[in-house]
Order: C-alpha cells, then sequence, then structure tokens
C-alpha cells in the first residue's frame, strides 16, 4: 500500500511540479526550496520502498 503510494506521488511529481536541475539553488525563492525538499522526500521514500 505504501509502495503504491509513493509510487503515484513520485510519478504526480515527474509530471506536474517543475524541474530545477538547471537553476542555481542559492538564488531560489523559500516557495522553490519547499518544492525541491518536498520532491526529494518523495523520492527518498518512493525508493527506500520500492524493493519491498
Amino acid at each position: 500500500m505504501i509502495k503504491i503510494f509513493f509510487r503515484a506521488l513520485a510519478r504526480l511529481n515527474k509530471y506536474l511540479l517543475p524541474r530545477y536541475s538547471q537553476r542555481d539553488l542559492n538564488k531560489l525563492s523559500k516557495f522553490d526550496k519547499v518544492i525541491i525538499a518536498y520532491r526529494y522526500f518523495i523520492t527518498k521514500k518512493y525508493l527506500e520502498h520500492k524493493d519491498d
């Protein structure tokens, strides 16, 4: 159940949220940093539960 939940969130993040790979992280607004932290958290949880 958790695996499916984080998998779905990871896919939604991939298609709906902006990508920040080419931007300077020091120049981002606080809102952009929150989005990056959220994407990192979801990706990390997805990878932890991937093999379950």
